[in-house]
């Protein structure tokens, strides 16, 4: 094979796996222009079609189907040697690429990651903030951070916290002309303010728990965000009831800006932990990473 086509078939992966120009084209660093030609001349170099084209998406044909599933593991492999092969300098050195919720970021990794990083110089961190519960392998992350009852049994898991309760808050202002609500029924009468899920396109519906008993309570409302923080900062409007982990409004319902209702029915869920492929090389940089972030009792 030519030199050239081991590039091109990484921007395919690339291309393959995003299922779409304009966000393949971005992890990539190019223009669209530039890698629909670069598709091009690789389906023509091979003498066969790769990928179906829409106008919406795009999608691999049944060689471009193969061509993932045969050589794509083996460039993954041939990576991970020479990510190796560096592990052997003094200086630890790499990028390691993280996926995690917006709200986990920053009060979880970035105070951690942020201590270690004057240490190596060479080690540079990349965060993606994403709701859904992301194929890190698939989508060439080195760690994924969600609650330890999400992650696959074939992950290594690493636990970053305790367990995360959950809360129901309101702001004074909100509960002027309402009742507090006391059963998971009284959800049903209120505004509440609702997470739309990237993975499903789907409302959340809120996972409440009180001893033995549990439900899903399919709530509604005016008001519908993909981030906990935009739900939070529409409670302290008066917009109507989020539901979001406990630490976020801690301070606000310390000082009387929101109030906690229900808290019997908040479940505890699993603490965050960080996942990772158990056959994924484990370099040193990300070693350094995961010990950065790994919980402490």
């Amino acid at each position: 094979m030519a030199r050239d086509n081991i590039n091109d078939i990484l921007a395919f992966l690339v291309l393959a796996r995003e299922r779409n120009f304009t966000r393949a084209a971005a992890k990539l660093g190019i223009t669209q222009s530039a890698l629909s030609h670069i598709m091009r001349g690789l389906e023509t170099r091979l003498g066969v079609r790769l990928l179906t084209r829409t106008t919406r998406s795009v999608a691999p044909t049944e060689a471009g189907e193969r061509l993932m599933q045969t050589v794509g593991p083996r460039l993954e492999e041939i990576e991970a040697e020479i990510a190796a092969i560096s592990e052997l300098s003094d200086k630890p050195a790499g990028t390691v690429r993280i996926t995690a919720i917006d709200h986990v970021i920053d009060s979880v990794l970035w105070p951690r990651l942020a201590k270690i990083l004057p240490q190596y110089p060479d080690l540079k961190i990349e965060i993606s903030s994403d709701y859904r519960m992301v194929d890190v392998a698939a989508e060439r992350f080195d760690i994924g951070v969600r609650f330890g009852d999400q992650v696959d049994k074939d992950m290594v898991a690493v636990r970053l916290t305790p367990d995360v309760r959950m809360a129901i808050v309101g702001s004074p202002a909100y509960f002027e002309t309402r009742r507090m609500p006391a059963t998971p029924q009284d959800l049903l009468k209120h505004n509440c303010i609702c997470l739309r899920l990237s993975s499903s396109g789907g409302i959340y519906a809120w996972e409440l728990r009180n001893g033995d008993e549990q439900l899903e309570v399919r709530v509604s409302g005016q008001a519908t965000f993909n981030s906990a923080y935009q739900m939070l900062h529409a409670a302290l409007s008066g917009c109507g009831l989020a539901f979001v982990p406990a630490d976020m409004p801690e301070i606000h319902v310390r000082e009387g800006r929101l109030l906690s209702v229900m808290p019997d029915w908040c479940p505890a869920f699993p603490g965050l932990h960080a996942y990772y492929p158990s056959r994924r090389h484990s370099s040193r940089a990300l070693q350094i990473v995961i010990e950065a972030i790994r919980y402490k009792r």
